[in-house]
């Protein structure tokens, strides 16, 4: 069957499900619209108001100032405070919404079909990872007529309303696509364009999530799409949602067929449904009617139905159905859409606590646990050495890929600054994953995001230790201070008993989030991991102890640590082996820049080591880790900082940092390397 019929055969399917849907919430939609008549602007439940209230306030999408006016002038009964400032965030929109929308758009993909020499746009796609396409299964129902199709980025008009060259990426279905057509959802692998990059870093991705308070009843909904094929639209603000059911969302707004497979946006562009199918309207007997009253035939073209809402998937729904698959459908693709989706979280994201048989009984296999890597003998003459320090989130990972990740990082930019490339086997790797997750599981436990959904990431990620939560309150208040979360007016937010809402932890946690390329969950994290290093001592020694027993004793250290690890970089200083003269030290992504972590350094605060003779410190304005950078400012001693531009979504990642010539040069010249 020709894919283009079969799409119609498909698509008329989803339609009639929707129409049955649509007749069967007829009451639920009736009573919505007599409270909105009545004057109700969000008539939803109080837990769907709060849950978005607090969602909204976290991430600032109102700013706090705003929402104590909004609620100071009479004493009100909380439902009503939730009202008041979701009315702020819906009448009042920053400078941001549109640049953010643009920014949203640049992920939208139309997408075709080759047929008989022909190529047809069939529907609409966006990324939802950095390689990751979503679309509808009615478009793509299998992973062999996905193969027949292509995605086309950037297909839209410029600023001057010219057609822009689009982007052509091709799809590779073999190596991941899943569907379902209950939910009329497909994802799909896109291959990469010729620069070898994912997509994603290129065009941005959409980050999903499982967490409720993303829309209530009555807020606008937008949808960016390439109706019937066209160059990209928008259908923006004259919208609303009417009925949310179990697994799909009724709205009102102004799409066409081609729009099956779009991403429907709240005004904070955060996915919250995927659009499937426009709603007819039906007669008695459940037949379709055309605009002019009488029945629809196939023959009329959808053109000539009568549209009266449209509907789609809830996102959380999707990622529930995916997070059910088989633990190798789930693998893969899948963890890397993000920590809010709840997939693959719990395996790389959050510290897992070490099984019972970590000390093992009689007959019990012992778990594994990865050592460090030695250089090879005589690597950069024998004297020098070059040392990887990585950070959080490495546990049960392989020490081999990890240092071979972070060789292609440098390679590049040893690359693009002239320099010959290294050898992985010429780097020492010391690795202490496994037995910072050991340390931290002796003392707490972190609750799983997947069974921890309904918390925001600052109370999931909190420690559990009272003084442990102490130096991570601390660094997120600092951090947020730094970049100017707004302090006016605290009192009275307090005084308004909105806690739960305007949770002062919760609300510098969304500032961050917000002003960086980085989620509220991997912000959480990190901090997390190093307030528990800093504030334990037996974490602090099983992570040193783990560390010094893969290091060179002797000649000059060529030290490179990121993140965490440069916390643990700066306390190592204290016990390295007198036959280390030298180290050259470079930090990546670091906190060090926050007196919550220096003033609890073994070196004993903001002072360059002696032992350090060059110290170099790359961090990106949009990596909120390093959100008390540059460090010259603090620490007393020689320190060059370089401002780097990384990735969007790579915002703290190590081999994107090692990219950058300027900083893989550094390194370089400290190695000896000559001219590649």
């Amino acid at each position: 069957m020709a894919a283009v019929d079969r799409l119609r055969r498909e698509r008329a399917h989803q339609i009639t499900a929707a129409a049955e849907r649509y007749r069967a919430t007829g009451d639920e939609r009736r009573a919505v619209e007599r409270q909105q008549n009545a004057g109700v602007p969000f008539p939803d439940s109080p837990q769907a108001l709060a849950a978005r209230a607090a969602r909204l306030l976290e991430r600032h999408a109102v700013p706090a100032a705003m929402a104590v006016e909004a609620v100071r002038a009479e004493p009100l009964a909380a439902p009503d405070a939730y009202e008041r400032i979701l009315g702020v965030s819906k009448e009042l929109q920053a400078w941001s919404f549109l640049p953010r929308g643009a920014r949203a758009a640049r992920t939208v993909a139309r997408i075709s079909t080759r047929e008989n020499g022909r190529e047809l746009p069939l529907a609409t796609g966006f990324l939802v990872s950095p390689s990751l396409l979503m679309t509808n299964h009615h478009v793509l129902p299998d992973a062999e007529t996905a193969g027949q199709c292509f995605a086309e980025f950037d297909a839209q008009v410029t600023v001057d309303n010219t057609p822009q060259p689009a982007t052509r990426l091709e799809f590779d279905a073999y190596a991941f696509f899943v569907a379902d057509q209950r939910l009329d959802y497909a994802l799909v692998l896109v291959a990469p364009g010729p620069d070898r990059r994912p997509p994603g870093e290129t065009f941005g991705w959409n980050r999903l999530s499982v967490q409720p308070g993303k829309l209530v009843i009555g807020e606008p909904v937008n949808v960016i799409g390439h109706p019937m094929g066209r160059l990209k639209e928008i259908a923006v603000r004259d919208n609303m949602l009417q009925v949310r059911l179990d697994d799909f969302l009724q709205y009102r707004t102004d799409t066409e067929p081609g729009n099956s497979g779009s991403p429907v946006f709240n005004d904070q562009w955060e996915v919250v449904a995927l659009h499937h199918s426009g709603v007819p309207k039906t007669d008695e007997q459940g037949r379709v009617l055309r605009t002019d009253g009488q029945v629809w035939q196939p023959g009329d073209g959808e053109d000539a139905v009568d549209w009266v809402s449209n509907e789609g998937v809830r996102v959380s729904s999707i990622l529930r159905h995916l997070a059910q698959l088989p633990a190798g459908t789930r693998s893969g693709p899948p963890t890397e859409m993000g920590a809010e989706s709840g997939l693959g979280v719990a395996e790389s994201m959050l510290p897992i606590p070490a099984p019972a048989a970590a000390v093992p009984g009689p007959g019990a296999t012992p778990a594994v646990t990865h050592m460090g890597l030695r250089a090879r003998d005589g690597a950069f003459g024998g004297g020098r050495h070059l040392v990887f320090l990585h950070g959080r989130s490495q546990e049960h990972k392989d020490p081999q890929d990890l240092r071979r990740e972070w060789t292609a990082g440098l390679n590049q930019g040893l690359v693009r600054a002239g320099l010959s490339p290294v050898d992985p086997a010429d780097a020492w790797f010391p690795y202490y994953g496994d037995r910072l997750v050991q340390a931290l599981a002796a003392h707490e436990a972190v609750p799983r995001v997947t069974e921890a959904v309904s918390l925001s990431p600052a109370e999931a990620a909190a420690p559990v230790s009272s003084s442990a939560r102490a130096v991570y309150e601390e660094m997120i208040r600092e951090a947020a201070r730094k970049w100017d979360l707004p302090q006016e007016r605290q009192p009275d937010l307090e005084r308004i008993a909105l806690g739960d809402v305007v949770g002062r932890l919760h609300r510098q946690l969304g500032w961050l989030a917000a002003r960086s390329d980085l989620d509220a969950w991997t912000i959480a994290l990190i901090v997390h991991d190093v307030a528990a290093y800093l504030d334990d001592r037996p974490v602090r020694e099983a992570v040193l102890g783990s560390v010094l027993d893969t290091l060179p004793e002797e000649g000059e250290m060529i030290l490179v640590s990121h993140s965490l690890g440069t916390v643990v970089g700066m306390d190592l200083t204290t016990r390295l082996s007198p036959a280390l003269r030298t180290i050259h030290l470079t930090t990546l992504g670091s906190p060090l820049g926050l007196d919550s972590v220096y003033n609890r350094l073994l070196t004993g605060g903001p002072k360059r080591p002696d032992v350090v003779a060059d110290w170099l410190n790359a961090w990106s304005p949009s990596d909120a880790v390093a959100i008390g950078c540059p460090l010259a400012d603090e620490w007393a001693g020689a320190v060059t900082d370089i401002a780097v531009i990384n990735a969007r979504d790579r915002a703290h990642n190590i081999a994107e940092y090692l990219s950058h010539p300027e900083v893989a040069e550094a390194i370089g010249s400290q190695l000896g390397l000559t001219a590649g």
